[in-house]
């Protein structure tokens, strides 16, 4: 794995995290107990502060950055993901928010200033245009992204498994070595 400082800045990690060997953690850095981050992720964390909840996962080829402050936003933008999130697959997320309990589907595109509510699904291959608010209990599909319908209560439950069973994953592999 690759965890590198940026500056005086280097990643805080907590218990039984997974970071894979490909992937890439810089700078200002959480991640709490039981996250994995899988192959080929890049988590860069110069500008500003990456933040990312116990048991959430980000898989692989996805791309976590932030914004440096600026006229627009003077303290910049920071990424926080919540707890028991999914990460799909090549996702980007830039300076967003993210609930707990929300699955961010397989190349989804989350921008500047974005809000993602608790027990969300977004959709693979959707876009969310910066300043978008999603609200919780819904899922979410499109580019750009539209609310497509209510989750049931089956589909919220789906959330938190999804998160658990990355973190049994997680751990399998950090069995092995």
């Amino acid at each position: 794995m690759t965890v590198k400082s940026y500056k005086e800045h280097f990643p805080k990690l907590a218990q039984r995290v997974l970071i894979d060997d490909s992937a890439v953690v810089i700078g200002k850095v959480t991640l709490a107990d039981d996250c994995s981050i899988w192959p080929l992720v890049v988590v860069r964390a110069d500008v500003n502060t990456i933040t990312i909840g116990t048991r959430s996962n980000v898989q692989d080829g996805s791309v976590l950055h932030v914004t440096r402050p600026s006229n627009t936003y003077p303290q910049g933008l920071a990424l926080t993901i919540g707890d028991d999130v999914t990460i799909g697959h090549n996702a980007t997320l830039h300076a967003c928010q993210i609930g707990n309990r929300v699955l961010v589907g397989m190349g989804a595109i989350v921008l500047d200033g974005v809000i993602i509510e608790d027990d969300v699904m977004l959709g693979a291959g959707a876009l969310v245009p910066p300043g978008k608010r999603l609200q919780s209990g819904y899922l979410y599909l499109g580019s750009p992204v539209t609310r497509a319908r209510k989750l049931s209560a089956e589909e919220i439950e789906f959330l938190r498994q999804s998160a658990l069973n990355y973190q049994q994953l997680k751990d399998e592999y950090l069995a092995q070595h």
